[in-house]
């Protein structure tokens, strides 16, 4: 690889494994090196999750870049996330529930969850005594 690196941006695990091989497949030349004091529990996980730096050739830096930006690993400034609903139409993902609502929806799904158990369990007796009255 050239001696002329420049830095396109820093990833660790799956991304780092992702942007590589986007990069090697669109024909340019990658170097990574893992960023200095960062730890990885390779030893217990098997999986190197430390951050590494990405360096490319300062002639592709341009053409990673662009990559980069079209996959989704380098986002422009003010543009955000956008989750798909079920309708398929774009919601903002930085829209925040106000602690209210937040806490009126996990007291309701409390309270389902309990009434979904309670129904199970009631509905495993009746089955179980019903099956019971059949052999009596």
């Amino acid at each position: 690889m050239e001696e002329n690196l420049k830095f396109l941006l820093s990833a660790g695990g799956f991304e780092l494994e992702r942007v590589k091989t986007a990069l090697s497949d669109n024909g340019i030349p990658n170097d990574s090196k893992p960023q200095k004091r960062n730890f990885s529990a390779k030893a217990v996980t098997g999986v190197d999750n430390s951050e590494q730096d990405i360096y490319v050739a300062e002639s592709d830096y341009e053409k990673a870049y662009d990559l980069c930006i079209g996959i989704g690993a380098i986002r422009l400034e003010g543009e955000e996330e956008q989750i798909l609903d079920p309708g398929g139409q774009a919601e903002d993902a930085a829209e925040e529930m106000s602690s209210g609502k937040r806490t009126a929806v996990r007291i309701i799904s409390a309270l389902l969850f309990i009434l979904i158990v309670a129904a199970v369990i009631f509905g495993i007796d009746f089955i179980s005594g019903w099956i019971k009255g059949l052999f009596s």
